[in-house]
């Protein structure tokens, strides 16, 4: 199954956030630049997260936006029912007999069973707690490279 970009750009938004250290803002531009993206379609994608309680933003030249909630709390099938909202349902054709085809209730099961199975993983999953802090740990003692 597939996702659209907006949901893979809400998820490497949040994986990148949940990677930041919790009192340090990150930027559009940065989390942009970091997976090779456009900007402007992450600063929808990351308003629909803000308006969602997932990030907070904070304004102005010195602004940024950071997780609103812990990485355990943030279900990534609750993510993507917000994301995927949009092309989640398809119109009921008919068959040659004039007759409606079925298939908006089966592709809605479907697409149910999806999200309920991404549910049962969060963001704290994602990040590989703890190993991460230990990874990140160690790479703030070794040298910077030129």
């Amino acid at each position: 199954m597939r996702v659209t970009r907006h949901t893979d750009y809400a998820f490497q938004a949040l994986i990148y956030m949940g990677m930041t250290p919790d009192e340090q803002l990150s930027t559009i531009g940065r989390i942009a630049e970091k997976y090779d993206i456009s900007r402007n379609h992450l600063m929808k994608v990351v308003q629909k997260l803000v308006q969602h309680g997932y990030v907070h933003s904070v304004r102005g030249r010195l602004g940024g936006v950071r997780l609103a909630v812990s990485p355990r709390d943030i279900r990534l099938g609750e993510v993507a029912r917000v994301t995927e909202a949009q092309g989640y349902f398809i119109e009921c054709r008919e068959d040659t007999a004039g007759r409606p085809v079925p298939l908006r209730h089966a592709m809605s099961e479907a697409m149910e069973a999806f999200f309920t199975a991404l549910d049962r993983y969060t963001l704290h999953d994602l990040l590989g707690y703890p190993e991460r802090l230990r990874v990140v740990r160690h790479m703030q003692r070794l040298p910077q490279r030129v």
